[in-house]
C-alpha cells in the first residue's frame, strides 16, 4: 500500500488512531476505579477500521455505529471532551449522561447513534441512504457492524434493500474472529462474510483491517460507487480487539498464539513504522502528536470529571416514546 496521501492526511489519520487508543485506555482506567456506570465494550486494536473508512467520508455522510462505538465517534470528529463526559454519566455529555458508553449520537457531525443492539443499526443505515435519495443529495451512509451481526436478519433484510433501491450505503463488517465468545468458525460455514454480498449483487470486499490504507482506498471505491448511484458495497475488515467482548471479559478462550500474532499486528505500530519507513513523518513529529494526544485526553478526563451528573428530576426530559 502506497502513501499517496498529503502529509496533512496521513498526519490527521495517526492521530486519530492515537485518539482512539489512548481514549480507550483511559475509560479502561476509569472503569476499574468504579467512575463509568454500566460496563464498557472497548475498541482498541481495531482503530484503523474506523479511521480508515471515516477518513474517506465526508462531514456532511453519516454513519451508524455499535455496542463497539467509540472509536466510530471520534475517528468521525466527536468532541472527546463531550464522548468522555458521556461515558462517565455526565450533563455535559452528548446525550446529557442518559446514554452512557452504548449510545452516543452527533448529528453535526453526522453520527447517527450507537445502539447496544446487535444489527440495529443496519435497518438505520438503511433508512438514512434512502434518506439521501429521495433529497437527492450525495451523501453516503456508511454502517459498522460485527461479524455476529451478519447473522441476524436485520443484515440480510437491510442488504437487501439497498441493493433493489441502489442507495448509496457502505457495510463495514468489523470482524474479530469472536461474537462475544462465540468464534466464527463454530456459527457460519463461510470463512468470509464479504461472501454474502454475491446473494444480493452487490460487491463484497475483504480487506486488512489492521492496516488503515487499506481500508481507506477499499472504502473510497465504495464511496465512489455509492456517490455515483451505482448502489451499496459490503467490506469485510478483518481484525482484532485487544480485550475481551467487554470490560468483564478476560477473553481467555482466546488460544495463547492467536493473541500474540495479532498483537504482532497491531495497527498503529503498523502504521507507524510505515510513516517512518516512507519519511512521511518524523520520529519526533510522531512523539510531538503522542505528548498533545495524550494532553488531549487528559483535558477530556478532568472536564468529565469536574462536570456535574443530571439531576434526578431530569430523568423524563428529552424522553419521546
Amino acid at each position: 500500500m502506497t502513501l499517496n496521501l498529503s502529509t496533512e492526511k496521513l498526519t490527521t489519520m495517526y492521530r486519530k488512531m492515537l485518539e482512539i487508543r489512548f481514549f480507550e485506555e483511559k475509560v479502561f482506567e476509569l472503569y476499574g476505579q468504579n467512575l463509568v456506570p454500566g460496563t464498557i465494550h472497548l475498541y482498541a486494536g481495531e482503530e484503523a477500521v474506523a479511521v480508515g473508512v471515516c477518513s474517506a467520508l465526508e462531514k456532511e455522510d453519516y454513519i451508524t455505529s455499535t455496542h463497539r462505538g467509540h472509536g466510530h465517534c471520534i475517528a468521525k470528529g466527536a468532541d472527546l471532551k463531550r464522548t468522555m463526559a458521556e461515558i462517565l454519566g455526565k450533563k455535559t455529555g452528548y446525550c446529557k449522561g442518559k446514554g452512557g458508553s452504548m449510545h452516543i449520537a452527533d448529528f453535526k457531525i453526522g453520527m447517527l447513534g450507537a445502539t447496544a443492539v446487535v444489527g440495529a443499526g443496519l435497518p438505520i443505515a438503511v433508512g438514512a441512504g434512502l434518506s439521501t435519495k429521495l433529497r437527492g443529495t450525495d451523501q453516503v451512509v456508511a454502517c459498522f457492524f460485527g461479524e455476529g451481526a451478519s447473522n441476524q436478519g436485520t443484515f440480510h433484510e437491510s442488504i437487501n434493500m439497498t441493493s433493489i433501491w441502489k442507495l448509496p450505503v457502505i457495510f463495514v463488517c468489523e470482524n474479530n474472529l469472536y461474537a462475544m465468545g462465540t468464534r466464527q468458525s463454530r456459527v457460519m460455514a463461510i470463512e468470509n462474510v464479504a461472501d454474502r454480498a454475491t446473494a444480493y449483487g452487490i460487491p463484497g470486499v475483504v480487506v486488512d483491517g489492521n492496516d488503515v490504507l487499506a481500508v481507506y482506498e477499499a472504502t473510497q471505491k465504495a464511496v465512489e460507487r455509492a456517490r455515483k448511484g451505482e448502489g451499496p458495497t459490503l467490506i469485510e475488515c478483518k481484525t482484532y480487539r485487544l480485550k475481551g467482548h467487554s470490560r468483564v471479559d478476560s477473553a481467555k478462550y482466546r488460544p495463547k498464539e492467536e493473541v500474540e500474532e495479532w498483537l504482532a499486528k497491531d495497527p498503529i505500530k503498523r502504521f507507524k513504522e510505515k510513516l517512518l519507513q516512507t519519511n512521511a513523518m518524523t520520529e519526533s513529529e510522531i512523539q510531538q502528536i503522542e505528548k498533545e494526544v495524550s494532553d488531549d485526553i487528559e483535558e477530556a478526563v478532568k472536564f468529565a470529571l469536574e462536570s456535574p451528573y443530571p439531576a434526578p428530576e431530569e430523568a423524563l426530559e428529552d424522553v419521546y416514546a
